[in-house]
């Protein structure tokens, strides 16, 4: 017997949740989380998921509209699952992820007195990513008009994004927002071409076909580097393509390929070959000149990538005798970005690839005060390297989501640098390592960066000096 569904009637919605969901309550006071909505709206709830304190719901019907929904730009919305808020103004989202930071140093930091910067949005909230990522798929995604109609459906191939918790569904993109022309224009080229060639797009249930995956990628001078990820070699088909788009589009610097017959699209194993140009793009930020290769870790964002950089070095008030210890620096972007204005920096690492990247570009850019440590932060980061390195008048920190093992925050108790700038891109797990140090350290300020429009995603920068 078919479960009945629950409809839940006129929920009011106050305000923005986890994960770009809004928020209200029953006459009875239990939570509802609802998703497709915005803060303000009036709706009927269809219940998917009821837990003992609250309902996971989504929208079964709009009563009321709020004053700050908005039309979304994209044609996809609401199917992709990419930019949850479109339907919200660009200003509500500002205020939302602001708010999301500040309650969350208050609630799970235990911290209230410290100056709260306004949020820094994004001066380009749309067309901002400077890589992209899509799927080839031979069944896309298809509506429930078309699942219920009689027509002839016509081609199932797909070039474009997984549907959010169906892995094997693509969602065939006829418009994106996100990036730069001419992204769209390659991408729409790539899928025609390959329709009308006959080339076999990827089945990812039986692990067979040909074009895998596409990435676009492009530096801030306009240079355009494209990568396929091809499930076999078909030398002649492969090539036809290939030409084909370096000749549509100018603006290609460089084309690559990996043949990838595993499980996964990761691309971080795979053996990259470049079928035309250098095989990489160089970016500049304030002089300073990255090596960006198709496995390169680069802020997707650059304009605001640029701004979290600037008020990171500000936030640091470095005089220029300082050592500076950059924990987590990734490809040491941030590390060589304060380099200049210091006597040393040390950078730690995990990724063996990444650390490579720093090197290299400290070697690029001049800069012989930048030393660079590979291995896990809470094993690298110990008695013993305290002991080796001279102390650290500053410290650097831009962890991954999950934030910083205990170990190391007590590593950092341990080391007792005089300032210490956060930088996070999940400000509940910043406030929970702040917490655990706030007996040492007081939160002197904070300043959210929107790195990601459209999405409830935001970043926090937070200065700590010691007691």
């Amino acid at each position: 017997m078919k479960k009945r569904t629950l409809i839940l009637e006129n929920i009011a919605l106050t305000s923005a949740g986890a994960k770009g969901v809004a928020v209200g309550k029953t006459p009875e006071g239990k939570t509802v989380l609802v998703s497709g909505a915005v803060p303000g709206d009036l709706v009927h709830a269809r219940v998917k998921k009821s837990k003992s304190n609250y309902f996971e719901a989504q929208v079964h019907e709009l009563v009321q509209a709020s004053k700050d929904r908005v039309d979304p730009k994209c044609i996809h919305f609401g199917v992709c699952g990419g930019c949850k808020w479109q339907n919200l103004s660009y200003a509500k989202q500002l205020e939302y992820k602001e708010s999301e930071v500040l309650n969350n140093l208050r609630r799970i930091g235990g911290v209230e007195e410290f100056e709260a910067l306004p949020i820094l949005g994004s001066s380009e909230p749309y067309y901002y990513r400077n890589k992209m990522e899509f799927s080839f798929s031979n069944s896309r995604w298809l509506t429930q008009s078309e699942i219920d109609s009689s027509e002839d459906l016509g081609s199932r191939d797909a070039l474009g994004f997984h549907i959010p918790g169906m892995w094997s569904k693509i969602l065939d993109l006829n418009e994106c927002h996100l990036q730069q022309d001419p992204s769209n224009a390659i991408r729409l080229a790539v899928r025609d071409y390959a329709k009308d060639a006959g080339l076999e797009f990827f089945d990812p249930r039986n692990q067979q076909g040909f074009l895998r995956t596409l990435m676009l990628r492009q530096n801030s001078s306009g240079e355009w580097m494209v990568l396929f990820q091809l499930y076999r070699e078909a030398p002649e088909d492969q090539k036809a393509l290939f030409d084909f788009l370096i000749e549509k589009f100018p603006a290609i610097t460089t084309l690559l390929f990996a043949i990838n017959s595993k499980g996964n699209d990761s691309v971080y194993d795979l053996d990259i070959q470049t079928y035309y140009g250098d095989g990489f793009l160089m970016e500049q930020m304030d002089g300073l000149q990255f090596k960006i290769g198709p496995k390169s870790f680069f802020q997707t964002n650059y304009k605001q990538a640029l701004e979290l950089y600037r008020k990171t070095l500000e936030f640091a008030d470095l005089k220029g005798d300082e050592v500076v210890y950059d924990l987590y620096t990734g490809t040491g972007t941030i590390a060589q970005y304060v380099a200049r204005s210091a006597k040393q920096v040390i950078g730690i690492e995990s990724v063996p690839e990444a650390i490579d990247a720093a090197k290299a570009h400290a070697k690029l850019n001049g800069l012989d005060n930048c030393t660079f440590y590979c291995g896990d932060m809470k094993d690298v980061f110990s008695d013993a390297f305290l002991e080796a390195h001279p102390k650290a008048d500053v410290l650097i920190t831009d962890p991954p989501r999950d934030g910083m093992h205990q170990k190391v925050v007590a590593q950092i108790l341990k080391l007792a640098p005089e300032r210490i700038v956060y930088v996070s891109c999940n400000s509940a797990t910043q406030a929970r390592d702040i917490a655990l140090m706030k007996e040492q350290y007081r939160v002197v300020k904070v300043l959210p960066v929107d790195m990601f429009p459209q999405t409830h995603h935001v970043e926090n920068i937070a200065l700590l000096e010691r007691l």
